[in-house]
């Protein structure tokens, strides 16, 4: 059953908390050492947060998850584990990270992503991404007479995609020179540029210079781009802007702080 499928997740976790020194609601006494109720709390949470509905059998699996750590964390104080430096140094991190995730999280509390800010996004992103999506084909060469070569040959009929084979792009040249169906927004300046003025059928008549070389870009197909809805989308928008808040938190914060 589910329950007993997460029990071995539920004891690692519990090998991360630790037992207070103040007076709290005992929830088992192992050995005379008190457990507290709220360490089977929060790994209920956990559970309930990975999709285990809270039951009787997951409780009774959290209580004895518990037990074991106990158990477990007395034999390695007898054998001194705990003064080692590396066993400190893991379980000084362990209860840094909790306290920095717990900051983290009460911030982004205080400071919540607004509906206007991910429909603003998602607005910007559209734009970004535009109406049409092409199916691309390109060559790419070192120099600008190597592209106008290429051009001139593709003027007198020879086909794009035999011509590709000399193309420096390793990942395209022996697929015709495709890159399949993108958004200009997807490449550099000026491929991007150069590609949303053409049509179907069309070959760029001038090399496009990159950083990469110079591109003879051809468009076999186009349609219309199919972006997802801003439900599809709301949730990986948010999680970008909380990680663009953070960001900016870090980069005040160590702009403030004294790091030598």
């Amino acid at each position: 059953m589910m329950v007993l499928k997460k029990f071995a997740a539920i004891f690692a976790a519990t090998l991360l908390l630790a037992t207070p020194g103040f007076a709290e609601e005992i929830l088992v006494t192992v050995n005379g050492v008190k457990v507290p109720k709220y360490a089977a709390d929060v790994l209920i949470e956990e559970q309930k947060a990975a999709g285990v509905a809270e039951s009787e059998d997951m409780r009774d699996a959290v209580r004895e998850a518990l037990i074991r750590r106990e158990l477990i964390v007395a034999e390695a104080r007898r054998a001194g584990l705990e003064k080692k430096p590396e066993i400190k140094g893991m379980m000084e991190n362990a209860r840094l990270s909790v306290l920095a995730r717990a900051y983290i999280d009460d911030y982004l509390k205080a400071n919540p992503v607004s509906k206007t800010d991910i429909s603003a996004t998602y607005e910007t992103f559209k734009k970004q991404v535009g109406s049409t999506e092409f199916n691309v084909r390109h060559i790419l060469v070192e120099s600008e007479k190597e592209a106008e070569d290429i051009i001139a040959k593709l003027k007198k009929g020879s086909k794009f995609a035999t011509l590709a084979k000399a193309s420096l792009d390793v990942a395209s040249k022996d697929n015709g020179g495709d890159l399949g169906w993108m958004s200009p927004a997807a490449f550099v300046q000026p491929f991007a540029q150069a590609l949303s003025q053409m049509k179907k059928g069309q070959y760029s008549q001038t090399p496009v210079q990159t950083d990469f070389g110079y591109h003879v870009i051809m468009v076999e197909d186009t349609r219309a781009t199919k972006m997802p809805s801003l439900e599809q989308v709301e949730d990986n928008i948010k999680q970008r802007l909380n990680q663009q808040k953070i960001e900016n938190l870090l980069e005040e914060l160590r702009a403030k702080a004294d790091i030598k």
